[in-house]
């Protein structure tokens, strides 16, 4: 399917955009379940993200976006995780960002490191929004597609688009403990070079 597609719509690209389409879509998804999730007095909708009032609602996206904050839910429990995350400056976040991101993806790319990416994602964004620097939450937005465009959309679509995680048949547990320690880990380094 995916060979016919290419040669009917013009090749990698088009099948990357939609790959870039749906990425920002269950992003923005897992940022919205996420802070509904901490803090529910809060109400964010795809627009104040930059994105459509009807996204998100097709049942595909929502099992992934399900999924991706099913193997995240353990991540909020980590105190270490979390005094890290803390410690990262909104004011000087793009250096953080970018080198934490290509830490989490050094040695290779799985769901786990893309659960660990987009929680640190998020995380940042919580920051943002409880410290009233909400300005940045829409540039945090477009880094994290430039990370996904530059570094890691060839893999999703080689595992199956974003739809690909529901396939996966890891133990879900042992990716939250992974995704936990490659996120601690990335972090770690970043304090460490700084």
């Amino acid at each position: 399917m995916e060979n016919d597609q290419k040669g009917a719509t013009g090749g990698e690209d088009t099948v990357d955009d939609k790959i870039m389409e749906q990425g920002a879509v269950v992003f923005r998804g897992y940022v919205i379940q996420s802070v509904n999730r901490d803090d529910p007095r809060m109400h964010l909708v795809p627009e104040d993200l930059g994105g459509r009032a009807d996204e998100g609602q097709e049942p595909e996206v929502k099992e992934v976006v399900l999924r991706l904050r099913k193997i995240a839910e353990d991540l909020n429990r980590d105190a270490e995780l979390e005094r890290l995350l803390d410690a990262v400056d909104l004011d000087s976040v793009q250096d953080v960002f970018f080198s934490v991101a290509r830490k989490i993806f050094a040695d290779e790319v799985s769901w786990g490191r893309v659960v660990a990416f987009f929680h640190f994602a998020y995380r940042l964004i919580y920051k943002a929004l409880t410290q009233n620097h909400t300005e940045i939450i829409h540039r945090i937005i477009a880094w994290v597609l430039q990370f996904i465009r530059e570094n890691i959309s060839s893999w999703i679509r080689q595992h199956g688009g974003w739809e690909g995680v529901l396939n996966c048949v890891l133990r879900w547990n042992n990716v939250t403990i992974f995704a936990a320690g490659i996120l601690t880990g990335a972090l770690l380094y970043w304090k460490m070079a700084n």
